[in-house]
């Protein structure tokens, strides 16, 4: 791999990045007022996505019951991607579709949030997850790229679509890692003001 090809990489994830964040500014402070309304109210946040989708969903689980920048109480967060025991079971017993809207159906409350990931905005089973939140009176946050696909058009006035605008989904991904910092961000904000220096 030539330094050139790489140097290409950083440039257009820099570039895909700065154009997103005029774009998604607001999207993303309507999740994170969003989120931190259901956490403040004694609800919780579902998570879930495919692949790369799915490790975002783990890592912002992770930043919510662990710690973002600074010490805090835990806040419930689950990734639905995580537990291979029903997650397996699911798909056999049932269909791929259904691994992650049963969870939703078994874990999720009227008011609780179902952080759906999806690159594509067409994973079926992210889909399926969604239908089961709307359902059940959650609200969604979705993380979606190359137009928003099937997602888009599946989330009411009451949700938050944030839409990567980009077709490559390795610098979709890199927006969405970048989307769920500043969510971890907000709601620490939210919770504590001020800067995690001050």
């Amino acid at each position: 791999m030539t330094n050139q090809r790489i140097l290409s990489h950083f440039h257009e994830s820099a570039e895909i990045k700065i154009q997103s964040a005029t774009v998604l500014a607001q999207p993303i402070a309507q999740a994170v007022e969003l989120m931190f309304s259901a956490l403040s109210n004694g609800n919780k946040i579902l998570a879930c996505g495919n692949g790369g989708s799915a490790a975002d969903a783990q890592h912002f689980a992770a930043e919510l019951v662990g710690r973002f920048e600074r010490e805090r109480f835990p806040l419930p967060a689950i990734s639905l991607a995580t537990d291979t025991s029903i997650l397996t079971a699911v798909a056999n017993d049932y269909s791929y579709r259904e691994i992650f809207s049963k969870q939703v159906q078994a874990f999720g409350q009227a008011g609780d949030i179902l952080l759906a990931i999806s690159t594509s905005g067409n994973s079926a089973n992210v889909m399926a997850a969604i239908e089961a939140a709307l359902e059940r009176e959650m609200r969604v946050v979705a993380l979606t790229g190359k137009g928003g696909g099937a997602i888009g058009k599946m989330l009411t006035d009451a949700d938050v679509h944030i839409c990567v605008p980009a077709d490559r989904t390795a610098r979709i991904q890199e927006v969405h890692l970048v989307t769920i910092h500043c969510i971890c961000d907000g709601i620490d904000v939210a919770l504590f003001g001020g800067d995690v220096n001050e």
